[in-house]
């Protein structure tokens, strides 16, 4: 089943807006498990825009179930990270005049860097992936540079403003997971695809329904939920997420299944003309 990760960042943007102590990104954490999230995302910016370093800390210290941090190639939060030791990094571009992380990691760029910081991580067990846009290019280079997973930067889907712009966002995350599958055969490994940015409960549906399930791990989705949960609370808001993502799942399995089933049973004979007639009268 897709796993979610839910990104509790927002929360403390509330907090750091009037520099206090409150809503606490931990409390969120816990709802948020509640209500069913598989992992914790946060995004330790090297401005601390809103995660802070504490709040890494008694994360790392007393979650319950995988954390996710999403960092720079920044030296002094790199060093953050490998004292936290959460479960999972996720490596990603930063700039800080931009509002969210805009765009995927150039990995064909930074990769001495990467090969310099992804074996120090998994020295501790840390999983590794890296946040990139829908290219081959870019998947052929996390394989090179050895990491754990990818998250595929689905904020392009998410912008798109008409049927041709979606129908193309979605093109091209379809080949990208297609050329993870390829490069698994060369590197005998599979990386671990996952996808995020920008994503809601009202384009989610349409994009999962377009791409291989069976391929994909977790989505990780903050602002949307966030926003959701001002209204519901952040419990309901988690659920309705997960049994979206599951009706999405069983209706993908029962089309897989009468696909099958199809292909079993119903077979195009070569004869377009041949007719039950004709074996009564060969019979004769």
């Amino acid at each position: 089943m897709l796993q979610l990760g839910v990104n509790i960042d927002h929360v403390a943007t509330i907090r750091q807006a009037r520099r206090i102590d409150y809503p606490d990104p931990v409390e969120a954490a816990v709802l948020a498990k509640l209500g069913g999230a598989d992992q914790i995302t946060i995004h330790l910016r090297e401005d601390r825009r809103h995660i802070q370093d504490r709040d890494l800390e008694i994360l790392s210290r007393t979650l319950k179930i995988p954390l996710n941090l999403e960092l720079a190639l920044n030296d002094d939060v790199i060093e953050k990270a490998l004292a936290n030791a959460p479960q999972r990094v996720c490596i990603v571009p930063e700039k800080r005049e931009e509002i969210t992380t805009e765009g995927g990691l150039n990995v064909e760029a930074s990769q001495k860097k990467l090969e310099e910081v992804i074996p120090l991580f998994k020295e501790k067990k840390i999983e590794v992936s890296l946040f990139i846009d829908p290219e081959q290019a870019m998947v052929a280079a996390a394989y090179e540079v050895g990491a754990d997973a990818i998250e595929l930067h689905t904020g392009a889907y998410a912008n798109a403003k008409n049927p041709e712009a979606i129908d193309l966002e979605i093109e091209r995350l379809n080949e990208a997971i297609s050329t993870v599958i390829k490069q698994s055969e060369t590197y005998s490994e599979f990386l671990k695809v996952n996808l995020g940015h920008g994503l809601n409960y009202h384009n989610l549906p349409m994009l999962l329904d377009a791409l291989p399930l069976e391929v994909i791990s977790e989505l990780n989705i903050g602002h949307s939920i966030i926003a959701r949960a001002i209204f519901v609370g952040l419990q309901t808001a988690v659920r309705e997420m997960k049994e979206l993502m599951w009706r999405v799942e069983v209706v993908q399995s029962a089309k897989h299944a009468d696909d099958f089933l199809t292909s079993l049973f119903y077979r195009q004979d070569d004869d377009d003309d041949f007719e039950d007639d004709d074996i009564y009268e060969e019979q004769d």
